[in-house]
């Protein structure tokens, strides 16, 4: 039984394909205890095809994927996230000077 369902972020500068692919990982293999989202400091505005098919040829879901910016995180009304990860170094330094949350 699953107490909540916890928001987990991950972040990559053009969050466009391990960001991207770890957020969908994260939503289906969790048995519905994580949701997984992600974005970037400098979103490239589009999914790398070869993570696409990657996650096609895993069976997991693609729709509505895209390459977002963090700041889509730092607004009212965006979800509460219970857990951030970078999956890149030159996000992780971005995300600790000017991050959502941090302004």
């Amino acid at each position: 039984m699953v107490d909540r369902l916890y928001n987990v972020l991950f972040l990559c500068t053009g969050n466009s394909a391990r960001s991207i692919m770890a957020e969908v990982m994260m939503t289906a293999v969790s048995g519905g205890r994580f949701k997984g989202y992600s974005a970037g400091s400098h979103p490239t505005g589009q999914v790398n095809p070869f993570a696409l098919e990657t996650l096609r040829e895993m069976r997991l879901p693609i729709d509505g994927l895209r390459s977002k910016s963090w700041d889509e995180f730092a607004v009212p009304g965006a979800p509460a996230l219970d857990f951030v990860f970078t999956v890149c170094d030159k996000a992780a330094g971005k995300y600790a000077r000017s991050g959502p949350g941090s302004r």
